[in-house]
């Protein structure tokens, strides 16, 4: 089983609270959702891997066993084009689980007018396919998110 970990610190709050129905609705797929701490920080990866898709608000790291894991940073935060947002490691790179991805600040994506928000996704997954999925309560990264059967 892969164990998923939380990018960021913050509050968990499950999929079904972000502000945006596609998430919401876990149409990109399962997985929970973090409202993050309002500071400066690094968003980390969530399993270990290669970095298949990098963005300044998104990442998609998959481990070895073919598990993608998107971490995406605020609500239509793609409108931002990047800025606020630094990325620390290139498309095709292996990181480590815990390893930091992309610095930004999730108080200025607030004051641009979008939700800080963070899905964290299991890709071309189904809801029975995950284990222990954490929906609430105060999260450090690399704290359990859920698991992938």
């Amino acid at each position: 089983m892969t164990s998923v970990t939380s990018p960021l610190a913050g509050r968990a709050i499950g999929l079904s609270a972000v502000p945006d129905p596609v998430f919401s609705g876990a149409m990109v797929g399962p997985g929970t959702a973090i409202d993050p701490a309002r500071e400066p920080s690094e968003a980390v990866a969530p399993v270990s891997g290669i970095v298949v898709s990098l963005h300044p608000h998104a990442f998609v790291v998959v481990d070895e066993e073919g598990h993608g894991v998107l971490t995406h940073l605020g609500i239509d935060t793609v409108q931002l084009n990047g800025e606020g947002f630094e990325l620390l490691v290139n498309k095709g790179d292996t990181v480590q689980r815990g390893q930091s991805v992309v610095r930004w600040d999730p108080a200025a994506v607030e004051a641009a007018g979008k939700s800080p928000v963070c899905p964290v996704v299991a890709l071309e997954a189904t809801a029975e396919s995950l284990s222990e999925v954490v929906e609430d309560g105060d999260l450090k990264a690399g704290d359990a998110l859920f698991g992938w059967k």
